[in-house]
């Protein structure tokens, strides 16, 4: 059979590209230009990671609940525990400040001290109306101190909503324009409006105020992935070239290789408009993974470059066979690293999909550009000097080669007790790892906003919204009084749930009216009677303030939905799981099948369901990973024996680094869950050029096992270390981040790809020397279909 990818085939390639420098030049700069165009299509998400696909039962669920009552997370609350607020200057800034909240057009409208309502029963015709609290333009100390008694102690109805009695904390609710809160106004109206306006008030005022609510939370998390991503790429930048330049010792080299990866960035930034693909938590991470995936391939270029010019001098021949000798090595290498990326474009979640897309394309970009740009940029310079070259006999690196081959040497059996006990105590550990499906678990634990969701969850119990949507399965069902007792009876559970505030529905509305109807003593806050609900009810269905039917909020205009708003602390999934579990059989033994259907929804809960939905399909993600990979070694090496030997020291370091999750309690999540089928991509790189490379010296050598392995492991010992070194650092420049998950990526990448060198390096040409018999041979180790590393011969000289 005829090789693919031949090393004719690739001397044919350096001949194009060496002759035609100028055109392909031209090509990448004309290629560069016009994804650099495609920029202005890039946008920022603006809206949470939904991870479900669209079709999913939750997702459906959810659209459900928009079409009944809109988008649910429009709410912006502002507070303070101060204890003089309800003073006359204080009592009044704050209340200025609510009237100018709701003078800005994108505010829909606002609950606070200032515009409170109660609700007031009047006849002629019978009806209840709300009725401004507050009367008077400016409050006097007697005044401030009888409204603070008034709404403490008179109108439980606004509890959880616009005050807490656990320090007195008093808030005031915006609601945003519904049509704003997934677009780019609402970042122009938080970061240009809302933050200096409130950062004026507190200064003037001398008072502590704390904001939340999700679209402030979306919108300062967005600015700090826009932030992060220019300390990302420079950060990268920095030690890749740092540490290249250590290797090296030529600044020429490290800014040919800066140049490449530099613009592999603009083509990453590009793909992303060119595809129209929002840049989220994840894409934001592509432009400095290119960089930090791209050096290896400038590692192995260059280095092949220089150790041609030091064996004959001859600048012409070494550029050819950079190419020819290196090409199918770094074409394969680019593919198992891109195949690990491209299985997140089977999970069917747009965040993964468009996050493997655009990654796995890059990476083989990323191998065009290395292959075209480094031969014919050094083909206009002239050759490397002798203290370029210095490198490739460093006498330290040759130490930790000395250590690896006597390692592997005479101390195979301690290699294998130590693999057994390390894969022991991970497979403990793996059995500990939890999974969290916490919105706000990424975050930035320093960010001011982040100590606000901490205030918001001690005073009121949380701030991310969970809905229940009860379905009564006919018109006019919701206000049938023992519907109302069904709901009573249900906010009474939740309530009793320390993980969810008091709960927000058409029931409180009721037994405000109750309370109403008997001129507003509080001791009335209840659900009316049979009799009683024949007197209230005709006032309850008229009740307005003149602009809207407060119903609405509470009940879609057939009667026959009703909604319950619950707000609920930063819980991880196996604890919402647990208080699902508990909670169910009670709901359904309320709410009968045959008469109600009950569903909860709403983001928060939407984004655990979709972790959980991640957590399925990663096995499925890191098996196509490996298959795939599986296929380029059997399509490589023709051996199955080989696949199953090489697959060893790369799933070795998979299994550590998730015990070493459950050890250090790292859960999964969306971020962690890209850490496996990334470093699997990677780490394989490396045991292709020592098999490659094993084969070569298995042929030169006669097939005589131990003077094939150990000139086979000193030749690709220093690739691999440099490689790993240059990943290993590159991939901690993520730990800055002050997002957890993306610190968490960085961290466990790169431990997993210093696992892997290790593992490549000791475990595997040790499972070659005890196995020899059974792998060593012409019949395992068959005639490949592709040639990873030439076998020394005559290339043809291409004149410049």
């Amino acid at each position: 059979m005829s090789k693919i990818f031949s090393f004719g085939f690739w001397n044919t390639i350096a001949r194009i590209i060496l002759r035609n420098r100028i055109i392909i030049l031209g090509l990448i700069l004309a290629f560069t230009i016009f994804l650099g165009f495609q920029w202005q299509h890039m946008r920022f998400s603006f809206t949470e990671a939904n991870l479900l696909p669209d079709d999913h039962e939750i997702n459906q669920e959810y659209q459900k609940f928009l079409d009944k009552f809109g988008e649910e997370g429009n709410l912006i609350v502002i507070a303070t525990n101060d204890k003089d607020l309800f003073t006359p200057k204080k009592l009044n800034a704050w209340n200025d400040l609510s009237k100018k909240l709701e003078a800005f057009p994108q505010v829909e409208y606002s609950i606070g001290i200032q515009n409170l309502k109660k609700l007031q029963k009047f006849e002629n015709p019978n009806r209840f109306e709300l009725v401004p609290l507050i009367k008077e333009e400016k409050i006097n100390a007697i005044q401030a101190k009888a409204y603070k008694e008034e709404i403490f102690e008179k109108l439980p109805f606004y509890e959880g909503l616009i005050y807490s009695k656990k320090s007195n904390t008093v808030q005031t609710a915006v609601y945003l324009n519904k049509d704003i809160v997934n677009s780019k106004e609402r970042k122009i109206f938080v970061m240009e409006h809302l933050q200096p306006l409130l950062n004026e008030f507190e200064l003037n005022n001398d008072l502590d105020i704390h904001v939340s609510g999700m679209p402030y939370i979306r919108t300062l998390n967005s600015q700090n992935i826009i932030d992060e991503i220019q300390w990302f790429v420079l950060g990268a930048l920095f030690v890749t070239s740092l540490i290249f330049f250590f290797f090296f010792r030529s600044f020429r080299a490290t800014f040919i290789s800066m140049i490449t990866v530099i613009i592999g960035v603009m083509w990453a930034f590009g793909f992303l408009g060119l595809l129209h693909y929002e840049i989220t938590v994840l894409t934001a991470i592509i432009p400095p993974l290119i960089i930090v995936i791209g050096i290896p391939n400038c590692i192995f270029l260059i280095n092949k470059y220089q150790q041609e010019i030091k064996k004959h001098g001859n600048q012409a021949k070494s550029l050819q066979r950079v190419i020819t000798k290196i090409g199918n090595a770094t074409l394969m290498t680019n593919v198992t690293t891109a195949s690990g990326f491209a299985t997140f474009i089977i999970t069917e979640s747009k965040l993964l999909k468009e996050f493997g897309i655009v990654a796995s394309i890059n990476i083989l970009a990323l191998f065009v550009l290395s292959i075209l740009l480094i031969p014919i940029i050094y083909s206009y310079l002239a050759p490397p000097k002798e203290r370029h070259l210095k490198h490739l006999g460093r006498t330290w690196l040759e130490g930790f080669v000395n250590w690896v081959e006597r390692t592997v040497r005479n101390r195979r059996i301690t290699i294998y007790i130590i693999t057994i006990l390390v894969l022991v105590t991970s497979i403990i550990g793996i059995y500990t790892i939890k999974v969290s499906g916490s919105l706000l678990e990424d975050m930035p634990k320093e960010a001011a906003f982040f100590k606000d969701i901490e205030f918001f969850e001690d005073e009121f119990d949380g701030i991310m919204p969970l809905e229940i949507l009860i379905d009564t399965k006919r018109k006019e069902g919701v206000l049938k009084l023992s519907t109302l007792k069904r709901m009573r009876d249900l906010e009474d559970l939740l309530a009793d749930v320390p993980e969810l505030s008091k709960p927000l529905s058409v029931v409180d509305l009721v037994k405000y009216s109750k309370q109403a109807y008997y001129n507003g003593n509080p001791k009335y806050y209840q659900l009316p009677t049979s009799q009683e609900k024949n007197f209230i009810f005709p006032y309850l269905k008229g009740m307005s303030d003149g602009k809207n039917n407060q119903l609405n909020a509470y009940v879609d205009s057939t009667g026959q939905y009703a909604r319950m708003t619950v707000f609920m602390k930063d819980i991880g999934t196996e604890e919402m799981e647990r208080i699902e579990d508990n909670l169910w059989p009670k709901i359904n033994k309320l709410f009968p099948a045959e008469r109600y259907d009950v569903t909860m929804t709403g983001k928060a809960l939407i984004f655990q369901k979709g972790t959980t939905y991640l957590v399925k399909n990663l096995i499925l993600s890191l098996s196509l990973a490996i298959l795939l990979i599986a296929i380029f070694m059997a399509w490589m090496f023709r051996s199955f024996k080989m696949i199953i030997i090489s697959l060893i020291p790369n799933l070795l370091p998979l299994i550590i680094t998730a015990g070493m999750m459950g050890f250090l309690g790292i859960p999964i999540k969306p971020s962690t869950i890209l850490v496996f089928s990334i470093a699997f991509g990677i780490s394989v790189d490396d045991t292709i050029h020592f098999l490659a490379k094993y084969r070569q010296e298995l042929k030169y050598h006669n097939w005589k096992i131990k003077k094939s392995v150990y000139p086979a492991l000193r030749e690709t010992t220093v690739s691999m270390f440099y490689t790993s070194i240059v990943l290993f650092f590159g991939f901690s420049v993520f730990m800055i981040s002050s997002f957890g998950g993306t610190v968490a990526l960085g961290g466990l990448v790169s431990a997993t790809l210093l696992f892997a060198m290790l593992s490549n390096l000791l475990l595997l040409p040790s499972l070659l020397l005890s196995l020899e018999k059974s792998v060593s041979n012409k019949e395992t180790f068959k005639e490949p279909h592709l040639d990873i590393i030439a076998e020394e011969e005559k290339e043809e000289s291409i004149d410049k």
